[in-house]
């Protein structure tokens, strides 16, 4: 009798929804032969990723290479999660005279102030992260691994 874990995809509105029950992930980006990765807390909107930060390295490597990976993960134990990994383009937001861009910027806005209602007030509790990004989901993929039953 063997206990072998079940492995299979999720579809779009399981996705969805990991990706809607959680606020951490880890977003990595590259430049050249370097490839980074961090923690980023992240609200889920639209099938839209929107995220904060601060200025320095990230964004400007960003700004050389906008395509980005993140991974959102949900772990009850070795075999038995879900993870989902998308790819897109980080957008970088700002509340300029362009129409698009200031509509883009108030929703991100909105939905990050679901998750922290303080955010860019004078009760921020991490008032240096003032730079506002989206990223569009291009590519979505999601597996998870369930325990085994026993045959």
């Amino acid at each position: 009798m063997t206990n072998r874990p079940a492995f299979s995809s999720l579809d779009r509105p399981e996705i969805d929804a990991v990706l809607a029950r959680h606020h951490v992930g880890r977003l990595a980006y590259s430049r050249r032969d370097r490839v980074d990765i961090e923690p980023i807390h992240f609200v889920y909107a639209d099938g839209w990723i929107y995220v904060r930060t601060q200025p320095g390295t990230k964004l400007a490597t960003i700004a050389h290479n906008p395509w980005v990976a993140m991974e959102v993960d949900e772990i009850e134990s070795l075999f038995h999660w879900e993870s989902v990994v998308l790819r897109g383009r980080l957008e970088v937001l700002d509340d300029g005279p362009h129409s698009a861009a200031v509509e883009r910027h108030a929703k991100a806005l909105e939905a990050l102030r679901q998750l922290i209602p303080e955010t860019l007030t004078e009760h921020d509790p991490t008032p240096d992260r003032t730079v506002l990004c989206a990223i569009y989901l291009d590519e979505v993929e999601g597996r998870r691994a369930r325990p085994g039953t026993g045959t």
